[in-house]
């Protein structure tokens, strides 16, 4: 953790002060700390301090995990605060209820100083890639997502990050059917306009805050899914499907217009051997499947 400067501030709630003491001691010489010792509390420092990450016990006495990170994503001012669940628990179920409600990732008790440590600097290491992006041009100037630079750069560090954990990644690659015929039938002004609509509903759909989505290039968009297999990839891209067929965009005669899309998926736990470049190849293959089979539909490749 030597590339990181200490000018990262972590927000460290927990009701045990035995948890807060090995956490600070493990983080504080890299970051700067804030503790907490209920969700109230949490909640009014991360509202003042907007810290870079929130590490967050599950069970507190005033009120749960689940219960602050909720009200963390209500607010505007810390929407975006990405949060490390801390947890004894061990059931799927909690850990499934933590990824919907916006968590980035979970560290068990008790503490491994080398797992923490890691887990701690994947995400530092994130959200200074997201600063970035904005700083350095890895945006699309259009959609406002990331633009395909900012996405290999993520899509390198989530790869590495697979394999470090031996945990499944999977990558959505889509494309908006018979875009031309729509540009050639409304305009280029209303083809950017599709453009921005397709980017804001498909970025918003999968509702996880580890997730990433960019656009690829022309009409062609991506989303990264980690920690995430096939099955449940596949669920996010019909999800993806369906809200884009439901989505209506006006053009400025009060027309009403729509778009669908076809989408190819492909999931993969990967290991040192593994070929990133042939790992998207499979993906673009599926997308192809799907136009070829009508397109506004999901494939997935499962070989």
């Amino acid at each position: 953790m030597s590339d990181i400067k200490k000018e990262f501030t972590i927000l460290i709630s927990d009701d045990e002060k035995f948890n807060l003491d090995i956490l600070a001691s493990i983080l504080s010489p890299f970051y700067n700390i804030l503790i907490a010792r209920n969700g109230t509390r949490t909640l009014e420092l991360a509202k003042l301090n907007s810290p870079d990450l929130i590490l967050l016990d599950v069970i507190m006495p005033d009120m749960n995990g689940f219960e602050v990170i909720t009200k963390l994503k209500e607010s505007d001012h810390t929407v975006n605060i990405p949060v490390i669940f801390i947890t004894g628990l061990t059931d799927p179920d909690d850990e499934e209820r933590g990824f919907f409600l916006g968590a980035v990732d979970y560290i068990t008790k008790p503490f491994n100083k080398a797992i923490v440590k890691a887990r701690v600097n994947t995400h530092i290491k994130i959200i200074d890639q997201m600063r970035t992006i904005e700083q350095i041009g890895l945006m699309d100037t259009l959609t406002k997502v990331s633009n395909r630079r900012g996405f290999d750069n993520r899509f390198d560090a989530e790869w590495g990050r697979s394999i470090r954990e031996n945990s499944p990644l999977s990558f959505m690659i889509m494309d908006i059917d018979k875009f031309k015929n729509y540009n050639d039938t409304y305009g280029h002004h209303q083809g950017d306009n599709a453009l921005r609509a397709f980017a804001e509903t498909a970025s918003q759909t999968s509702g996880r805050a580890n997730d990433f989505f960019a656009r690829w290039g022309g009409e062609e968009f991506v989303m990264l899914l980690p920690g995430t297999d096939i099955y449940g990839a596949a669920e996010v891209a019909e999800k993806l499907r369906k809200n884009i067929e439901e989505m209506t965009i006006p053009t400025e005669d009060g027309e009403i217009t729509k778009v669908t899309v076809s989408i190819g998926v492909k999931s993969i736990i990967p290991t040192t051997g593994s070929s990133l470049s042939d790992f998207q190849a499979k993906a673009d293959q599926a997308l192809y499947r799907a136009k070829e089979s009508g397109r506004n539909r999901v494939e997935l490749c499962k070989d």
